[in-house]
């Protein structure tokens, strides 16, 4: 049996813990993340969200209903200074079956990106090819990323500020060559608590700045604004997420979402929220224009 637990755990990090369970389990099942016969592969970065989501894979794959297989995999890209021995050893350690994949994607982001520019997008999808190969050859069908809550609702503001798009990460996609399905399964996670969990299980952390790239991402921006509205409000980075997963087309303006051009009616959904909150206060309302006209608002009975 794999060890889940430090050596010496308080009650409120068993509460942490299983919250965190609880929370994937949750999200693997509202999407049917994980099915009986699966066989996942679980993309290893050396970070606190990766190593996370393994180890509660892990929990979840012991008590779970169903039969899946997970096989751990990091890639090697070569990075100067990568200490390429530590996860190797942390996977024996575990007993887990696991593949490191060397790739020298590093060279090739150097060469084709210029000096001072970011190279995350390249770099990404370099990986995201390898990665998809890698699965293929495993005969792995579902691809497990760590990114978590705070992830989704980052991009969500990254795609509407610099590429005009209501988009976020989805919990679960398809490849575009239909071959996989890649899953999120901290997608319902707090970055605050995979931090904490990390730190009480003590991970042989790998941090994603050897390549130099990092200091000036607009995504770090991004970030510290959220955390900036969530000290101001607590559970506003929640609410967003929510907001995500709670959508009113007929309340937007995409008019390939909701059929704006077609409608002559009104229906329900479409009131107005404005009117629809004056209308439901429950007492008749009235007010004067600047012609004398008087304007009543009663409650639908």
């Amino acid at each position: 049996m794999i060890k889940h637990l430090p050596t010496n755990h308080s009650n409120n990090f068993i509460k942490l813990r299983n919250s965190l369970i609880s929370a994937t389990g949750k999200a693997i099942g509202d999407y049917n993340m994980i099915e009986d016969g699966d066989t996942v592969l679980v993309c290893m970065s050396g970070g606190k969200d990766s190593h996370a989501m393994l180890m509660i894979l892990l929990a979840l794959q012991e008590r779970a209903p169903i039969n899946f297989k997970l096989i751990a995999m990091n890639l090697d890209q070569k990075q100067p200074g990568f200490p390429n021995h530590i996860l190797p050893a942390y996977f024996e350690q575990l007993g887990i079956d696991y593949r490191i994949v060397e790739a020298d994607t590093y060279s090739i982001v150097k060469e084709k990106i210029p000096e001072g520019k970011t190279t995350c997008s390249l770099c990404s999808r370099l990986r995201r090819g390898i990665i998809y190969t890698t699965a293929k050859q495993l005969g792995a069908n579902k691809i497990a990323l760590g990114h978590h809550r705070d992830d989704i609702v980052e991009t969500l503001f990254l795609n509407m500020f610099f590429g005009a798009k209501m988009k976020a990460m989805p919990p679960k996609l398809s490849t575009n060559d239909k071959q996989n399905i890649v899953i999120r399964p901290l997608a319902y996670c707090s970055e605050k608590d995979i931090a904490s969990y990390a730190r009480q299980m003590k991970f042989p952390i790998i941090p994603c700045d050897l390549c130099g790239s990092q200091e000036n991402l607009q995504r770090q921006k991004i970030k510290d604004m959220l955390q900036s509205w969530e000290q101001e409000q607590p559970g506003r980075i929640n609410n967003i997420f929510r907001a995500i997963t709670n959508v009113e087309p007929s309340h937007l303006a995409d008019f390939n979402l909701y059929d704006f051009k077609n409608l002559t009616q009104a229906k329900a959904e479409d009131e107005d929220p404005l009117f629809g909150d004056i209308a439901n206060e429950g007492a008749a309302l009235s007010l004067s224009t600047n012609d004398g006209t008087r304007i009543e608002f009663v409650r639908n009975t």
